[in-house]
């Protein structure tokens, strides 16, 4: 046995303890929750096999599942380009830059449900920034509830643009410096060296930290609920709505809902790392 497959035996074996058992639970969960979408495992009456629940709310199934995509994309997008931003700003300004890491830092820490309540505050019709500027009403732009989901999506955008900008912030703490000092002696300019040496750079920690920005937000409820709109819904919304309901026939439907957004996330999950190994491939 080689050195390498010893090394990875025993870190399979060192890990194994915390992996196996959020892989049965997880397993268990999910195979529950087929079981019940097909009628298998009814809540009440008998077992039958059916994919009424699939088949019957397809429509707006669907409709659920691209407001989810919308809202996770756009969401992902902002908080990549503003947290690069962020990024570059902290590593090519380390007195100023601090200020910024500083205030990005604290924001994570804060719970979306608390940060949603924030959003709804400053950007619905009579809230804060509406008085501010004296809009009469009606004439506020309708951010909350809004068509766009202009405000679920700023949520997003400004919480996880923080998590991404110290993701990539870490990745390049080291190594940045000297090799943006080298492009300067070479006579490149600032936004030279952020386009040509700090954002290859960022790009595999941008990409994961994308990643994970865009499978939390597919799946993240307490934000499109308080912010968005009553209809069509996103899916983790449907999901708690379904589950919630005292129709104990809509269960199955939440069920397919739930493994909808699994499918999706595993799909986005499946998809980035094909990417990012492509990604070390050309380095």
């Amino acid at each position: 046995m080689s050195e390498s497959s010893a090394t990875t035996r025993r870190g399979l074996l060192l890990a194994a303890p915390a992996v196996v058992p959020v892989v049965v639970v997880l397993a268990g969960s999910l195979g529950a929750a087929l079981l019940q979408s097909v009628g298998l495992m009814p809540f009440a009456g008998p077992a039958t096999f059916t994919l009424e629940p699939w088949t019957g709310n397809a429509g707006e199934l669907a409709r659920s599942a691209a407001v989810s995509l919308y809202i996770a994309a756009a969401s992902t997008l902002l908080a990549g380009t503003v947290g690069f931003a962020a990024a570059a700003y902290i590593l090519a300004m380390p007195r100023t830059g601090r200020l910024v890491a500083a205030v990005s830092a604290a924001t994570i820490p804060i719970p979306h449900l608390i940060g949603a309540g924030a959003v709804g505050l400053l950007l619905s019709d009579a809230g804060f920034l509406a008085r501010i500027l004296g809009m009469p009403d009606g004439g506020f732009p309708t951010f909350v509830g809004g068509p766009f989901w202009s405000a679920v999506i700023f949520e997003y955008a400004w919480k996880e643009s923080a998590f991404v900008a110290l993701v990539i912030v870490g990745s390049l703490a080291r190594s940045v410096g000297g090799l943006c000092d080298a492009a300067a002696t070479l006579g490149a300019a600032p936004l030279q060296r952020i386009t040509h040496v700090v954002l290859p750079l960022a790009l595999p920690a941008l990409a994961v930290s994308g990643l994970i920005v865009f499978v939390y937000t597919l799946g993240s409820y307490e934000v499109p609920w308080l912010l968005g709109r009553i209809s069509p819904e996103a899916l983790p919304v449907r999901a708690v709505r379904l589950f919630g309901s005292i129709d104990l026939d809509s269960r199955p439907q939440a069920m397919v809902t739930v493994l909808l957004s699994v499918l999706a996330g595993a799909a986005a999950i499946i998809g980035g790392l094909i990417l990012l190994r492509r990604m070390r491939g050309l380095r």
